[in-house]
């Protein structure tokens, strides 16, 4: 077992007690059971349009968890226009998986209670605006009819504000010996059938329905374009930029600059990452960080940009959110700070995680290089960390996967995850459509395998590599690219955007 799994496996005991088997009872249809033991697997959906919606769905999964439902999945999270009474804002959908030894009326009960206590008001208007909204769509593998409860959820296949969260968390090739789909005689090909007559994968990023993250109090839909990810380095000793930007004025400097030419995120890092880079003190990190990240949000022209922090500490990662940073870039995914996850739980930010095995020292290291089919290992490994990450209290809709170009790779392992990113997505699908959905992050800017590759030993003279590499990342499929030069990757985004607004157009016309 590599260092990466050996202390993923470590963290997930410390964050949950799930219990992947679970076993049931034979029972046919019952209108009125009541099953205390063992626990059941249960799939809910949540809404909301009123008030602070992302609030709504972080108290109602809060309260689930208080009330005996243990959160094992999330789907994505999705903007959807409203069914039926259409004159009304718009919705907040996702749907989670769970366990839990309520029963099925039980069950409904606890949920109920929820909705009351943060505000819903029963018959008004039906299907009209509400804090939250949570239905139950399976129990177990049980069908139930009664007065109050009908199990399978009577709508879910004519609903795809339903279907979309569904298909995220029920999807998957791994789970079809288990899902709920097999105790209610469903199939995959059902399900996804009923989702393509709806419209399927093309309905997703148009206004009635949009695949979104939340940042910063805003929604952010990934998919209309690739956004760039300017690098701001705080450090002595980085391996391109060591030096430039340490004092506040240079780093402010260059934060106008790289705003100027169209970054859309600040990554602010005051630790090396350098392979074989000295480890420094969370204080020594703070002591770099805080002054430049307050006078960055300061500026005017920060205004609709975001900021992130590449740090592998909870407790710097949590400092700089209180003081106003959006995003946490974690280069070690969890695997150094065991407390990481559950302050990013804690924050509700989007989490970057990334994969690396063993750490800035160690990562070159002849063991932490030996892959048998690097998309597929890494894939694999990438998908154990954010589960534990989701079990931790973060949800999939909060998370940005990173295959870690660079860190723990040689030079063809990086070739072979910038031409196989569909491929990386296909592998963690076969675990979690959901989390395979995320957005992807690729960084390989000014990296020493465009060096080697190229025969350019200094790393300031990699850019034109960089572009290239970049050009290939969004070509296939990348949604965040971190690079130093932000003018001249900001154009190679702008290029492939184009190529494949133009291939999306021409594809429907020819359909």
């Amino acid at each position: 077992m590599n260092i990466f799994k050996h202390l993923l496996s470590s963290q997930s005991a410390v964050c949950t007690s799930y219990r992947a088997s679970i076993s049931f009872f034979h029972f046919s249809s019952e209108a009125s059971i009541q099953v205390h033991s063992p626990e059941q697997e249960v799939v809910i959906a949540l809404g909301s349009n009123e008030s602070d919606r992302l609030n709504n769905f972080n108290e109602a999964l809060t309260q689930m968890k208080k009330s005996g439902i243990e959160i094992t999945r999330h789907a994505c999270l999705y903007e959807t226009e409203p069914a039926y009474v259409t004159d009304q804002p718009l919705f907040l959908n996702s749907a989670i998986r769970g366990v839990t030894k309520l029963g099925p009326h039980e069950l409904l009960s606890t949920l109920k209670k929820i909705e009351k206590e943060m505000g819903r008001i029963k018959g008004i208007i039906r299907y009209g605006p509400r804090p939250i909204d949570l239905d139950i769509l399976f129990y177990g593998k049980y069908r139930i009819n009664s007065e109050i409860l009908t199990v399978p959820h009577e709508r879910i296949f004519e609903r795809p504000f339903v279907m979309a969260p569904l298909v995220d968390l029920l999807g998957s090739d791994i789970d079809d010996d288990d899902t709920v789909l097999r105790w209610h005689s469903f199939s995959k090909n059902t399900l996804f059938e009923s989702w393509e007559k709806l419209g399927g994968e093309a309905l997703i990023g148009k206004d009635g329905l949009r695949r979104v993250l939340p940042v910063n109090n805003q929604l952010w839909d990934w998919s209309k374009r690739t956004s760039v990810m300017g690098i701001l380095n705080l450090t002595p000793d980085s391996f391109s930029d060591g030096g430039k930007f340490d004092s506040v004025g240079s780093a402010i400097s260059r934060v106008k600059t790289m705003i100027s030419q169209g970054a859309d995120i600040i990554d602010l890092g005051a630790q090396s990452t350098r392979p074989m880079a000295t480890k420094i003190s969370v204080e020594e990190e703070l002591e770099r960080l805080i002054p430049v990240l307050e006078k960055i949000l300061e500026l005017p022209e920060i205004e609709g940009k975001l900021l992130s922090i590449d740090t592998f500490y909870s407790e710097v990662a949590l400092e700089a959110i209180k003081k106003g940073a959006h995003i946490i870039n974690d280069v070690s995914g969890g695997t150094l700070d065991s407390d990481m996850f559950r302050v990013v739980a804690n924050l509700s930010v989007p989490y970057i995680a990334m994969h690396m095995r063993g750490d800035p020292s160690t990562m070159q290291n002849s063991e932490n290089l030996k892959y048998d089919d690097v998309c597929k290992e890494v894939a694999d490994e990438l998908y154990e960390c954010v589960r534990t990450v989701e079990l931790c209290g973060v949800p999939a809709w909060r998370m940005i996967l990173d295959p870690g170009i660079g860190f723990s790779k040689k030079t063809e392992d990086n070739l072979d995850i910038l031409m196989g990113l569909k491929r990386i997505r296909s592998e963690i699908g076969r675990k979690s459509l959901g989390v395979s959905r995320a957005p992807l992050l690729i960084g390989p800017s000014r990296k020493r395998f465009l060096g080697e590759i190229c025969g350019r030993a200094s790393a300031v003279e990699r850019d034109p590599g960089t572009v290239a590499a970049v050009t290939c990342a969004v070509l296939g499929g990348a949604n965040v690219v971190r690079v130093h030069n932000v003018g001249d990757n900001a154009d190679a985004v702008k290029l492939c955007g184009a190529m494949l607004d133009r291939e999306t157009s021409v594809s429907r016309r020819r359909s």
